[in-house]
């Protein structure tokens, strides 16, 4: 599955990923809700190329949601965004590789080959070895154990959703909503909704996280 809002990328990526192994079969989505929806219908997906912006998602939410929802599934973060700290954030949360969008087209069907074959694949000046800084990497791991329905409201949260909206988006009351936001604020162990929305932000943007997130 390719997973990326603009036409002509989606275009460049079925290029190189054409002929890579013998019967291949290309799906496209263009928002992340096309994605969760042919997923979540039982689409026999062996490899996702994701873009980390996309409409529906905000930063690492969408591989947090398919990582959570989908572990099975192998994702590939492809994405015009070279920092190295949102590299290694990608792969903390469970991406299998992550293909800069500048690489040349050789480079790209290396990579996802590796994948395929069961491997992962980045940059290779990207050292994944040194240690985050004690607070990101804590945050990190807690938003790893939010479930594809708390990813959910979260992402809706950062959207500036009241608690009546995101239950309306759900098809759930809103008291069920309530009880998801709790969830969330004691497994980032935050004390309101604002600070987990910050918390995210920030691990999104790829930013250090700030001191009392803890």
């Amino acid at each position: 599955m390719i997973a990326d809002d603009h036409p002509l990328v989606r275009g460049a990526l079925r290029e190189a990923v054409s002929g890579l192994v013998d019967g291949i079969q290309i799906v496209e989505a263009g928002t992340f809700d096309e994605v969760s929806d042919m997923l979540g219908k039982g689409a026999d997906i062996d490899l996702v190329l994701l873009d980390l912006t996309m409409p529906g998602v905000q930063g690492f939410s969408g591989l947090m949601y398919l990582r959570a929802q989908h572990p099975g599934t192998p994702v590939v973060i492809v994405s015009g965004n070279e920092d190295r700290g949102v590299i290694r954030r990608c792969i903390e949360f469970g991406a299998s590789g992550f293909i800069p969008k500048s690489v040349d087209v050789d480079t790209m069907r290396g990579a996802i080959r590796s994948v395929l074959d069961g491997g992962a694949w980045t940059p290779s000046d990207v050292d994944l070895s040194t240690p985050a800084d004690r607070e990101t990497s804590d945050l990190v791991k807690r938003l790893a154990t939010l479930t594809p329905q708390q990813v959910r409201v979260l992402m809706m949260l950062s959207e500036g959703l009241l608690n009546k909206q995101i239950a309306y988006e759900l098809g759930v009351s809103e008291a069920t909503v309530k009880a998801h936001v709790s969830a969330i604020l004691q497994k980032l162990g935050v004390e309101s909704r604002t600070q987990a929305v910050i918390a995210a932000s920030k691990i999104a943007a790829g930013q250090p996280v700030p001191l009392g997130f803890e």
